[in-house]
Formats: C-alpha cells, structure tokens, sequence
C-alpha cells in the first residue's frame, strides 16, 4: 500500500473514531428514550425529544462508582481458581484468577437482599436508569483516559506507533494492569455483565410492583440472560483463549461496549416489557425457549470445543480424535465438530439466543431486536477482521483451511 493511500486510510480511520465516540453513546440514549418516553415506536427526534436525557446526578454517581468498586474489590481479593492465559508474542504467560461465579453470586445476592430488606427496592435501578446512563458514560469516559495513559506506559514498541486518537479508542497496549489487576479482564467480565441480569431483574422487580404480574415474556427474556452470563462465569477459563483477551488492545471500544454499550443496551427488550405487560402465546413462549437454549447448546459446544483443542487437553470431539490442518506458523486450525461445519460457529449461537431475546417483546417494538441487530453487525465485522487476520498470518494454510471449511457461521448461507 502507497505512503498517501496509507495516510489517507488511517485519516478515515481516526474520523470513523470520532464519530462512534460521540454517536454511540447518543445512539444508547435514542433507544432508551424511544423505549421509555415513547412506548418503544420508531421517532424522528427534535429538541423535545432530546429534552429527555438525564443529567448527571451525585447519587447516580455514588450508586455507579459502588457498584464499580464492588465488582472490582471482589474481582481483586475473592478467592478463586489461578489460570495462565495464552503465550503473548515475548512467550509469556498472565495469571488470572478466576472467581467471577463467586462474584456473580454475591452480586446478585446483595441486590434481592437490598430488595427483601427494604433498604434499596429492587426496580431501584430501573427508576433511574436515565440519571444512572448519564452519569455512567462520564465516569467510563474518564476511566477510558486513565487506562489510555496507563497503557502507553506498558505498550510495546508497535503499539507505540499509535497516534493519541487510534490509542485512546482501539487501545494503547493489549494487556494494562496495575500489579495483577488486569483491566481488560475486569471490565469485559465484571461489572457490566452482571449489571445487564440485574437490570433484567430490576425490570421484572417493576413489572410486578407496577403490574401485578410478572408475564412469560418477561421470565424468558430474564431467564435467557441469566442463562448466557452464569454460563459465561461457570465456563470462565474458556473466556482467556478468545479473540478479545488475546488479541485486541484494551481502549475505550471494548471499555465502554462493555461498561456502557452492554448493560444498558442489551437489555431493551426487558426495559420494555417493565412498563409493557406482554403476555406470549404458549407455542410462542416454548418456541422462543427452544430457540434460545438450541443457541446456548451450540455456542457452548463450540466454544468448549476450541478452547478444550487450544489446551492440548486431547479431548475427543462427539466421540472423534479431533481433526485439524498444522499450518506452516505452527498453529493448529481445528476441523472438527462445530469448528468442521463453519468457522465462526459459535457467533451462531450467540445470534440465536440474541434473536431469542428480541423476540420476547413480539413485534411491538423495533428496539427489542436492539441486541440481535448489533450482534449482527458486531460479529460480522469480527469475522471479517479474524479472517483478514488469518489470510495475512496463514497464507496458503488459511486457503486449504476455507476448502475444507467454507462457511463462516451459517452453515448453507455464509
């Protein structure tokens, strides 16, 4: 590539930052807004309707940087399970402790007994979760700037060739930690994982103080979250040999996605229904159920398939010595179960359950679907970035690999 197509791409780049830094969060606000101001219809927005987001407040702000300071005191100082991640470039090894089970648990046991006690109700998060967006942003802003410094610090010599900009939102280095905190470990399986099931149970918590009733649709959307996180914390040493841990840098794309972008907007459908008694139809209920634990199945199997392959623990594969092209860089490329049939199997899994979730609220809102939308824009620009890598990394290892496994992630449509 030319020195000026070079410069002129990375410019585009860097205007592509900006506008996501300033649009995303807006966007978040556009769905919250829709959903809670204007029953979930699709508007045109004005000055009125802008009118509607929150100011920052001290008790939304004392209420948020608990809530970080409890996950991250747990994160730190709960006993757990000691794990080494994958080899960075240098041949090295991170340790991990892994309690996010125990974490989880604990979270959600202070919040029903903050609830059953009295002393906070348990929609208390959902009555204000305007002032809690507002003022969140502000705090994983300013977080997103101390990581950034903290990463220059412990980059390598090619993260150092990132300019502020590319730094700042993609990350300054893969791994920054103070001591054995690991940032990006923290933030992408702590704080806002957990707050997206208690947000879900704060909605079911309103449907009922409001509704007198908790409908089917609402059980199932809380139940399917709740089944994808607690599987995400049971499986937790699965997490250290995805793309995200050891590939990307740590900057305020993965940050805020996970912080701000995951628990307040994954979770429409349940905001929705908080204030929306919707009742499913029972085959609509036991389809949905259906559909969404054939996704778990699948995403489960797959992702315990590669990472069980990545442990060299010699595990067979339904019932097979797992099969796999030994390519030229010394990596294995897994074909076998899931991984035979499509390369990104799991993402199809994870859409499933994504659908799943949308389809809760029926088709009385466009925003339910929020989440399954941007998982499909999300995890098909991840497999474009995994298999641009892979063409660059594998060459000709990489060709023989797509002859033999030529969908991406559904298996007869891509």
């Amino acid at each position: 590539m030319s020195a000026s197509k070079s410069s002129s791409v990375r410019l585009f780049n860097m205007a592509c930052f900006i506008v996501m830094m300033v649009g995303l969060p807006f966007w978040v606000w556009y769905c919250l807004i829709s959903v809670l101001h204007y029953d979930g219809s699709l508007v045109i927005p004005d000055a009125a309707f802008w009118s509607h987001i929150a100011t920052p407040t001290l008790e939304a702000l004392g209420f948020y940087l608990g809530w970080l300071l409890l996950q991250a005191s747990l994160y730190h100082w709960l006993p757990g399970k000691p794990e080494q991640g994958q080899p960075l470039p240098d041949g090295s090894r991170l340790e991990y402790r892994l309690n996010g089970l125990r974490s989880f648990i604990i979270s959600i046991g202070l919040w029903a007994a903050l609830h059953f006690s009295g002393l906070l109700p348990g929609d208390y998060i959902y009555r204000n979760i305007e002032a809690l967006v507002s003022t969140a942003n502000i705090v994983v802003f300013a977080m997103c700037f101390y990581i950034y410094f903290l990463g220059r610090r412990q980059a390598t010599a090619e993260e150092r060739q990132f300019n502020f900009l590319e730094a700042f939102f993609v990350g300054a280095a893969r791994n920054p930690r103070n001591g054995r905190f690991d940032w990006k470990f923290f933030c992408e399986s702590r704080p806002g994982l957990t707050f997206w099931v208690i947000i879900g149970l704060s909605c079911a918590v309103h449907q009922y103080e409001t509704h007198g009733v908790v409908t089917n649709a609402m059980w199932l959307i809380c139940g399917l979250i709740s089944l994808y996180i607690v599987d995400y914390y049971v499986n937790e040493d699965a997490i250290l040999t995805t793309w995200d841990i050891i590939h990307e840098p740590f900057g305020w794309m993965l940050c805020w996605g996970s912080l701000i972008y995951v628990p307040f907007f994954y979770p429409l459908s349940a905001i929705w229904l908080a204030n929306h008694p919707y009742e499913l139809p029972g085959w609509g209920a036991a389809g949905i159920l259906l559909l969404g634990v054939s996704g778990y199945v699948i995403f489960r199997q797959a992702n315990i398939q590669k990472h069980r392959f990545r442990q060299g623990a010699g595990k067979k594969i339904w019932g097979k010595e797992p099969t796999f092209i030994q390519t030229a860089k010394g990596t294995k490329l897994l074909t076998s179960g899931w991984w035979g049939i499509a390369s990104h199997a799991n993402y199809l899994g994870d859409l499933m359950m994504a659908l799943a979730m949308g389809l809760t609220v029926g088709f009385n809102t466009v925003f339910g679907y929020g989440y399954f939308l941007a998982f499909v824009v999300l995890l098909l620009h991840r497999d474009w970035r995994d298999n641009k890598h892979c063409v660059e990394k594998y060459g000709e290892d990489w060709k023989t690999y797509r002859k033999q496994v030529r969908w991406h992630i559904i298996p007869g449509i891509y």
